[in-house]
């Protein structure tokens, strides 16, 4: 299985800003790329809302595979999505 080397908040970040501003998607952009760069971190409380939702699987997830490593998983990407504080 392959391991993004990119955080998942902000893959998810990235794919709402693409989705609002590609015209591959709802938006009007024909090259939307840079400016989706430019702005995904505005997304992120919305990427963030998406993971906390996630944190619960269905039954079809559960069932599927081990809830309390789905949870570990999850609840360890919104930790990670946090920014780190530097204590001067």
């Amino acid at each position: 299985m392959d391991v993004s080397t990119t955080p998942i908040a902000e893959r998810i970040a990235r794919v709402l800003a693409g989705e609002r501003l590609s015209a591959n998607a709802q938006g009007q952009e024909e090259s939307a790329g840079a400016h989706v760069d430019a702005v995904w971190r505005d997304h992120l409380p919305e990427a963030l809302a998406v993971l906390r939702t996630l944190r619960e699987p269905d039954q079809a997830m559960a069932e599927a595979g081990d809830v309390a490593i789905w949870e570990k998983m999850v609840r360890a990407a919104i930790e990670g999505s946090k920014p780190r504080t530097v204590v001067l």
